[in-house]
């Protein structure tokens, strides 16, 4: 008897555990490899994949994801769809005066991916006359068309950017403005990508490009905001997110300032 006692007082303290497990349902755009992707067998897999099961192991939530254009995934959130953008998603000024923010997770440098020997430069005296694709409703395709489109250079949008290195392939792009870790393992590491490269430094302008990615929140859910910073913290403070961005994005100082 005592043993059946023990044994259901185990089984109620596990049933109590997982009732407390809150859920979280992250929204994403899945077509942007390192960051999120499917393989294969139709599985999710990438860096901000294995960041967000991290996170929930973290802060003791049970995750589900849920798939949306990158250029809807703000309506998708402010609609209720999911709970928390986790989509490789910079904070800026323009998103956060419509939603929130957890604090900031990882940063990655946005450069220009060009032909090699065409002698361009991620600037506007550069590209002028050129045509250069961007992931529509990123803050490389705010920055293109702020910086460059103004000054003669055509910026082509796309809700996908496989889309976008297909079209450079063929040679209807000259270039593309992305993220650095996206543009080297969704592009330059693959056959497709032989014969381009990056061009010229990372272009810069905090305002437009953001101070870190983070996750996208409705910006009445501060409980759930503070949540997800305890559990960032401890995956920064644990060296999780180091170790994560060594093995997807090797060579790429992925830190942010404190």
């Amino acid at each position: 008897m005592k043993k059946m006692n023990a044994l259901f007082l185990a089984l109620g303290m596990l049933t109590s555990v997982s009732a407390l497990a809150e859920n979280l349902r992250y929204g994403l755009e899945s077509q942007y490899p390192p960051f999120e992707s499917r393989n294969a067998q139709g599985e999710l897999e990438g860096f901000d994949i294995e960041l967000g099961k991290a996170i929930c192991r973290a802060g003791n939530f049970t995750c589900s994801w849920v798939e949306s254009s990158f250029d809807a995934l703000i309506p998708a959130l402010q609609a209720k769809k999911f709970d928390a953008i986790n989509s490789a998603m910079n904070i800026t000024e323009a998103r956060a005066k419509s939603i929130g923010f957890t604090r900031p997770i990882y940063r990655i440098p946005s450069m220009l991916v060009a032909k090699e020997g065409e002698k361009l430069a991620p600037t506007a005296e550069a590209l002028k006359g050129k045509n250069i694709g961007v992931l529509q409703g990123s803050i490389q395709e705010t920055y293109a068309k702020q910086h460059w489109e103004t000054q003669g250079v055509t910026v082509t949008s796309y809700q996908d950017q496989n889309q976008v290195y297909n079209d450079m392939v063929a040679g209807r792009l000259d270039g593309t403005l992305v993220m650095s870790a996206a543009g080297q393992s969704g592009f330059l590491e693959k056959p497709q990508g032989k014969g381009f490269a990056f061009v010229g430094r990372p272009v810069e302008d905090d305002k437009i490009l953001g101070t870190g990615i983070g996750f996208g929140l409705r910006k009445d859910d501060a409980q759930l905001k503070q949540k997800l910073d305890a559990a960032i913290e401890k995956v920064q403070n644990d060296g999780t997110v180091s170790k994560l961005a060594k093995k997807f994005f090797p060579g790429i100082d992925v830190s942010v300032a404190k």
